[in-house]
């Protein structure tokens, strides 16, 4: 859709967030069109990450999932728009032309689920984390362990020690008071840290 539209080009296409980050660091895009849902790093640690290296870069999330909750974590990441993938191709144009002049956009779909919460207060079904939030490190090793990573091969991807990866993960499960992974997992899917 986005190569339809004139005057726009798309310099490049990841697979995976860890890629989608590493592509924005050499191609130093615009505009980002990110899925929450992405392999290795998600599409919301990779807009963390992506917010740090190329701060001026507008990140618009584009995914099937509208949960209050997620909502709010995207643009705490830094994205600046969010559109649900049923909105279709006006809704896409309109936030990317919204974006290229660094101006937010969402749906009114997406505008109601913010509102409501801001009526009733809590989030529904929001998920308590214990003592407080994950670090961005921390998310990126549930994910990786999530996605049925062992402690070495997060360690690889990482860039850092088993060691590390093994304190990480005890300070996790003290953090979020979780008794086995099994646990970790259920927690990552009910956060869209991985799809089910």
């Amino acid at each position: 859709m986005v190569e339809l539209m004139p005057g726009w080009e798309v310099c490049g296409e990841a697979s995976t967030g860890r890629e989608a980050v590493e592509m924005v660091g050499r191609l130093h895009p615009q505009i980002v069109v990110m899925d929450v849902t992405m392999p290795e790093l998600n599409g919301l640690e990779a807009t963390r990450l992506i917010k740090k290296i190329a701060p001026k870069t507008e990140i618009l999330m584009f995914t099937g999932l509208e949960t209050e909750q997620l909502i709010r974590q995207v643009f705490e990441a830094g994205a600046r728009s969010y559109i649900l993938k049923t909105d279709g191709r006006a809704q896409l144009e309109a936030a990317l032309q919204a974006l290229a002049l660094h101006k937010p956009y969402f749906t009114t779909q997406v505008g109601e689920i913010l509102f409501t919460k801001l009526l009733h207060g809590k989030s529904r079904g929001e998920e308590s984390t214990g003592d407080g939030r994950l670090t961005d490190r921390e998310r990126e090793i549930v994910q990786l362990l999530a996605e049925g990573g062992s402690n070495k091969e997060v360690a690889q991807a990482l860039g850092i020690s088993v060691k590390t990866v093994e304190t990480h993960r005890a300070a996790i499960m003290k953090k979020l008071k979780f008794k086995s992974f099994s646990d970790l997992v259920r927690y990552a899917i009910r956060n869209n840290i991985i799809s089910a």
